[in-house]
């Protein structure tokens, strides 16, 4: 009895665990990681601020762990592309459309996974995505010249370039006077613009060879 007691106490715990996480994400969608606080997190969730630190450390701690859950489905979303059937050119352009378009339709948590000022928990998390990002690229990089569609020496380097690239391109557009400016009606880069902008530059940087 004793040990199916402990075992409902350590679902229901972890079930409320999952629902903090769940409102902590959607606290920086909404409104970055400054909208993540732990009394508002705390209503969100209907519990008291102080039984909220009873599955949280620390604000910090809670906030790298929102950012690895969020950019771990980004992760999953590129590999998915540059691992699916077809040509390393093709599967490398839809790779860049695909990570594109996922930002464009949640721009605030992208901004804020991007460019946010951020705690330095969160800073080592947002180095470490980097760097996985740039594996998936090493690994289709590779591919392509070991079939001759692309045309790259320092495999390594190019694919973090290829990271700093989208993250660059995209920063501008994503920001909040970005955004303010496209709400007020003023000239702004379309989706269908900064995509195509950064699949032919990406191309080109690998010199893939049946890209025109």
């Amino acid at each position: 009895m004793v040990y199916r007691t402990t075992a409902i106490r350590i679902d229901r715990d972890q079930a409320l665990r999952e629902r903090i996480l769940g409102a902590a994400l959607a606290r920086v969608a909404g409104g970055g990681f400054a909208a993540l606080t732990m009394q508002a997190l705390a209503e969100d969730v209907g519990i008291a601020t102080g039984s909220l630190y009873r599955h949280v450390r620390n604000k910090s701690e809670l906030a790298a762990e929102v950012f690895a859950l969020a950019c771990q489905r980004e992760v999953n979303a590129l590999a998915a592309s540059v691992r699916a059937p077809g040509s390393p050119v093709q599967r490398l352009a839809a790779g860049l459309e695909r990570f594109a378009a996922r930002a464009w339709d949640s721009r605030q948590l992208a901004f804020a996974l991007i460019a946010e000022p951020v705690d330095p928990l969160v800073d080592e998390q947002r180095l470490l995505y980097r760097e996985a990002y740039a594996e998936l690229f090493v690994e289709l990089l590779e591919e392509g010249v070991a079939q001759g569609v692309f045309r790259v020496q320092q495999i390594n380097l190019v694919a973090a370039c290829l990271v700093g690239a989208i993250a660059e391109v995209l920063v501008g557009p994503l920001s909040p006077p970005a955004r303010a400016a496209r709400e007020a009606g003023y000239p702004a880069p379309s989706l269908a613009e900064v995509s195509q902008t950064l699949v032919t530059f990406c191309l080109r940087a690998v010199g893939a060879e049946d890209f025109q």
